[in-house]
């Protein structure tokens, strides 16, 4: 079973077969829920392993979904969920593009791994996120350079459920240790901001144009 801090959850997962590496996992858990941002723990697939109560805070008004929530895979949230926009500020630009350029680099190092070949399927399901993963995202690391792909110091928009934050700005800030990384996680933490003031125009519909964008949409796969 997959650990979540406060409590494991029902779905299954992949754990180490090391007593110490998940004795490792279930303390770092509660590390984890110490940390006052939203904070996640995810393998080479975004398959979640260990997230903490300000990650499930932010992402609690998310609608059910069959394979893209965000307790379960963080990639398949933000490219499938219809709800992901509503949290996750200039959806398209500044979190779309970001995630398919880092995962087309998990395909190139993980190709045959059957996790992402499940989701590469998803994304050829649908023509407009196909098109901008097989020719908008190479456009779009060239325009912008490929750093733009990195999480780690990536600021980017979210629309908090909480008002205290409401929409704001994240720094997206990798932090794995050495022991996640010899077990093939990988940790970000989403470092809130104060509140921005509102924009004009209805919740989370403004796109940011600054940046090369190639979707116009993304829907969730037809099943």
């Amino acid at each position: 079973m997959a650990f979540q801090a406060g409590g494991q959850r029902s779905v299954p997962r992949p754990v180490p077969d090391s007593p110490e590496a998940r004795a490792y996992l279930q303390d770092y858990a509660t590390y984890l829920e110490a940390v006052p941002f939203p904070s996640v723990v995810f393998d080479h697939r975004w398959d979640v392993v260990l997230s903490n109560s300000a990650y499930d805070r932010l992402f609690h008004g998310v609608g059910p979904h069959p394979t893209a929530m965000p307790e379960d895979n963080f990639l398949r949230f933000v490219l499938f969920h219809p709800d992901a926009a509503s949290v996750l500020g200039e959806h398209e630009s500044r979190w779309c593009l970001p995630m398919l350029a880092g995962f087309a680099a998990a395909v190139e190092r993980h190709g045959q791994d059957r996790g992402l070949q499940s989701i590469r399927r998803d994304i050829a399901q649908d023509p407009i996120m196909d098109a901008a993963y097989r020719q908008g995202v190479p456009h779009w690391i060239r325009a912008v350079g490929p750093a733009a792909a990195e999480d780690d110091g990536a600021v980017r928009p979210l629309l908090h459920p909480d008002p205290r934050w409401g929409r704001t700005d994240c720094r997206v800030v990798g932090e794995t240790p050495k022991t996640l990384q010899e077990l093939g996680y990988a940790r970000i933490t989403l470092v809130l901001r104060e509140a921005r003031r509102p924009a004009a125009g209805p919740r989370g519909a403004r796109r940011d144009r600054r940046n090369a964008s190639h979707l116009s949409v993304v829907p969730a796969p037809q099943r």
